[in-house]
């Protein structure tokens, strides 16, 4: 991630320079209300030949890639590479600790793809520059892992994607650093929750408008925001695919779930404003005011019956 330069726009919509505005005020916080600060972003790492890759893992550009015919062997890749995002996930959630930089967590998360023969999903999509992305405090989501090492109080959203037989899993969870304050707790419980309720809304022959509904009515009820921005995806052999899984009501989002069906819910819920602001490296999205927000999600499928959830690891 890279912060706003002093002559940059700052980081709370206001059109001002960022030395004009926050910058003063930021310096001067107490440690728990500063702002996220970036580090340096390492070069690409590379991925052995030998790993299958997508399309665009050498030029950044996606392309539409071939249909898997047999609707049961493509469901069973899926569930195999949803556990394997999982695992990845679980493995760089333990490794979340005060002073570890997000780029080794990205070492981490690179490494453990590369074992399981995937091949880490946002490496190269669209120039995105690591294997997960990892989004601190207010980062709403695509922050990228850098050299700022994790402190005491924070909580880091860890998205993990991969590819494998053809196919991705993406799943995320936001986790806390060290000892965390009351409302992050409370942030972190609420947001799980209310990913959870639109995984419970998925159900065949109902819109997918029941994904938000669920959603936005479990924040709504807490107090918390939800982003607006951006949403859930369909998933399978492209990285994002239709539907939009939004995750706020919109009564014309009247697409119906069909068995068969794989796609992402991963709202993203905030303490204040659902509104975002891009930093200046065209990724990181930060909350316009500065408060934290929280996403989880997992890879779904629908069934004949409800739902099936492809990332979600045996107890």
């Amino acid at each position: 991630m890279r912060g706003p330069g002093p002559n940059d726009p700052c980081w709370c919509g206001s059109g001002k320079k960022y030395k004009k505005c926050h910058r003063d005020r930021d310096a001067e916080a107490p440690p728990t209300d500063r702002k996220v600060r970036a580090g340096t972003v390492t070069p690409m790492r590379a991925v052995a030949p030998s790993i299958p890759r997508p399309s665009y893992a050498r030029t950044g550009r996606p392309r539409p890639a071939p249909r898997i015919a047999d609707p049961a062997d493509r469901i069973a890749r899926m569930r195999r590479a949803g556990r394997a995002a999982a695992e990845v996930l679980a493995e760089v959630s333990r490794a979340a600790r005060v002073g570890v930089t997000t780029d080794e967590l990205d070492v981490i998360a690179h490494e453990a793809c590369i074992a399981r023969g995937a091949y880490p999903s946002p490496l190269n999509y669209h120039g995105f520059p690591k294997a997960i992305c990892t989004s601190v405090n207010e980062v709403i989501l695509h922050g990228i892992p850098d050299s700022r090492p994790l402190q005491e109080g924070d909580i880091v959203g860890l998205d993990v994607t991969l590819y494998l037989d053809g196919v991705h899993g993406d799943c995320c969870a936001t986790v806390p650093v060290g000892r965390v304050d009351d409302e992050s707790e409370r942030l972190l419980r609420v947001a799980e929750e209310c990913m959870m309720k639109g995984v419970g809304a998925v159900r065949p022959g109902r819109p997918v408008s029941d994904i938000g509904r669920a959603v936005e009515a479990h924040a709504s009820a807490h107090g918390y925001g939800v982003v607006r921005s951006f949403c859930g995806h369909g998933i399978g052999e492209d990285f994002h695919a239709e539907p939009q899984v939004l995750h706020y009501f919109e009564p014309g989002a009247r697409e119906l779930m069909q068995a068969g069906m794989t796609f992402t819910v991963e709202p993203m819920i905030t303490v204040g404003d659902e509104r975002h602001v891009v930093w200046p490296d065209g990724w990181t999205a930060v909350t316009a005011d500065g408060k934290r927000a929280a996403q989880f999600e997992h890879t779904v499928l629908v069934t004949d019956t409800g739902v099936e959830i492809l990332t979600a690891l045996p107890r």
